[in-house]
């Protein structure tokens, strides 16, 4: 059996310029089919850019690109059909109900779900005859995704798609993308929620300055199961520093009767610690231990902006979430490669709407 029949997205020396500026920059990952992987980085890393070519919006100046056995760059209906995007913002006429948009966009596939079941899906049976136009953010946006899924697509990208959503709405959003996977769909994510990221991706790919400066479990990402763990507590009262049993070498850091310590194995710290307490009849006020979290790790990886730096990936002159050579994203959710926000590239109409690049 060929091992790479799982394949879903293999992507190889991926390469893309704006005039004098190389946007991506020699990208390589690969995604197999009902896997999670969520594309991270700051604006302007070149996520947008290499999203777009995977689904077809962009062409590609080098590199190997394959989608479902395709290549997205020939736009190939029968790509187009497999697929469904969630846009960060998407168009839809206000005036028709959840139930008519659903229906309407059905209307395009040759074998689509129905729109109650989708409705039910994204949790919006309850609107189902409400008008566009007096649904929430959150509500919108769960709109947004039943209409990438009303094609019954293979592959779905999601781009921001829990933005506006209360955090019980978000995880009832996670498990819907669970359930996509689970039925053995594959999902593309580009998030700035790092929890998102951490509960949902299989793998996680960085990219800054255009190139990937990680990629693996979020777990296991940058070394972060490896990284240094913060043991944080306070002292107890009448107790001094120099009376704790702490390793040999390790150089406590201690501010308003909070003591930190960095160590690499925590294991054997936190055991002396606690045994030195229950034998004094002492507590160890909030004791935490912990490791660096994906945050942590995104950060270190990309740069830190709070830190003074620049991020990578960012060039003088240009807008913050930009890509040199394309139109921002304007308030009416234009896709900034698309003729029609909101129209989903799986059919002849989107065809029509979304000229190439």
């Amino acid at each position: 059996m060929d091992p790479r029949g799982d394949v879903t997205i293999s992507v190889a020396g991926l390469r893309k310029s704006y005039g004098s500026f190389e946007a991506v920059r020699g990208i390589d990952f690969e995604v197999r089919r009902g896997e999670v992987l969520a594309l991270l980085g700051p604006n302007g890393a070149g996520k947008t850019t290499t999203v777009e070519i995977l689904e077809g919006y962009r062409t590609r100046d080098a590199g190997q690109v394959e989608v479902l056995g395709f290549d997205p760059a020939r736009r190939t209906r029968a790509l187009r059909s497999k697929v469904g995007i969630v846009l960060q913002e998407c168009a839809v006429d206000p005036f028709l109900t959840v139930r008519e948009a659903l229906e309407q966009r059905s209307a395009l596939y040759a074998a689509p779900r129905s729109a109650p079941e989708i409705a039910e899906l994204v949790g919006l049976s309850a609107k189902e005859h409400a008008r566009v136009k007096v649904l929430s953010g959150g509500q919108q946006r769960r709109l947004d995704l039943g209409l990438a899924l009303i094609g019954n697509p293979e592959l779905i990208f999601l781009d921001e798609p829990t933005t506006g959503f209360d955090p019980s709405a978000r995880r009832e959003s996670w498990e819907v993308v669970r359930g996509l996977c689970a039925e053995g769909r594959t999902v593309v994510l580009t998030t700035h929620y790092m929890d998102e990221a951490q509960a949902l991706a299989d793998t996680v790919v960085v990219i800054a300055a255009g190139q990937v400066v990680a990629s693996g479990p979020p777990d296991t990402l940058g070394g972060r199961d490896h990284g240094e763990t913060t043991v944080r507590f306070s002292l107890p009262p009448g107790v001094t520093v120099g009376e704790l049993p702490l390793p040999d070498g390790s150089v406590p850091v201690v501010a308003g009767g909070t003591v930190e310590l960095h160590l690499a194995d925590p294991t054997a710290a936190v055991h002396d610690l606690t045994g030195w307490a229950l034998a004094r009849g002492e507590i160890l006020p909030g004791l935490t231990v912990v490791r660096p979290s994906l945050e942590d790790i995104y950060l270190a990886l990309t740069g830190d902006p709070a830190a003074g730096g620049t991020t990578p990936g960012t060039t003088p002159g240009t807008t913050p979430g930009t890509t040199p050579g394309t139109a921002p994203l304007t308030s009416g959710g234009a896709h900034p490669t698309s003729g029609g926000a909101g129209v989903h590239p799986g059919a002849d109409r989107a065809a029509a709407e979304v000229p190439d690049p």
